[in-house]
């Protein structure tokens, strides 16, 4: 992969995050029946942080869960490889909840769908609502983030990174050619 161009710095990426922690919040009316779900891998630390955003707000802490799509994933089969699966963590009922899917990137809408998929498993929330910090295009499924921090238009041929410190050892979004 060839680096392109930083598309945003941590700063950036922080004051996106606050954005959307706030358009969650004004949405929903608040935090009650409020949680979040992030797809691993990055969306586990972005839930984290819109968490601590939507505390800092509100003063109420929101719950935050972890889902492993890996095997509702709908191109298993081309893979190479095993696929390396940890298990989904969500330390609540999700029944009734209103549960807010957290992804860096969304692109085709293959993993927003299979994480509906595994998200249905674990009971019936009253909403899922899907948040992404880049919207890449290129949707293959009529599937729609409800919160998107910045659109990115690209082409096939590129690639958006989010870094998050903790994975990453850098925060901010960065454009790859491939």
């Amino acid at each position: 992969m060839e680096f392109k161009a930083d598309i945003m710095d941590s700063e950036a990426l922080k004051r996106c995050l606050i954005r959307m922690s706030h358009q969650i919040l004004e949405h929903n009316g608040g935090t009650e029946g409020l949680c979040l779900v992030g797809i691993k891998t990055r969306g586990v630390p972005l839930a984290e942080m819109l968490r601590d955003n939507i505390l800092s707000i509100e003063g109420k802490e929101v719950p935050v869960g972890t889902l492993d799509i890996t095997l509702h994933r709908d191109d298993l089969s081309e893979m190479e490889s095993v696929p390396d699966v940890s298990d989904s963590d969500i330390p609540f009922d999700v029944t009734g909840k209103t549960i807010v899917l957290v992804d860096d990137v969304i692109y085709t809408g293959r993993t927003a769908r299979a994480a509906i998929d595994c998200l249905l498993k674990k009971g019936r929330p009253a909403y899922i609502q899907l948040a992404a910090v880049i919207d890449r295009g290129h949707r293959e499924l009529p599937i729609r983030p409800d919160f998107v921090g910045k659109n990115i238009p690209t082409s096939r041929e590129e690639l958006i990174s989010v870094r998050v410190q903790s994975l990453d050892g850098e925060t901010g979004v960065k454009l790859f050619k491939k």
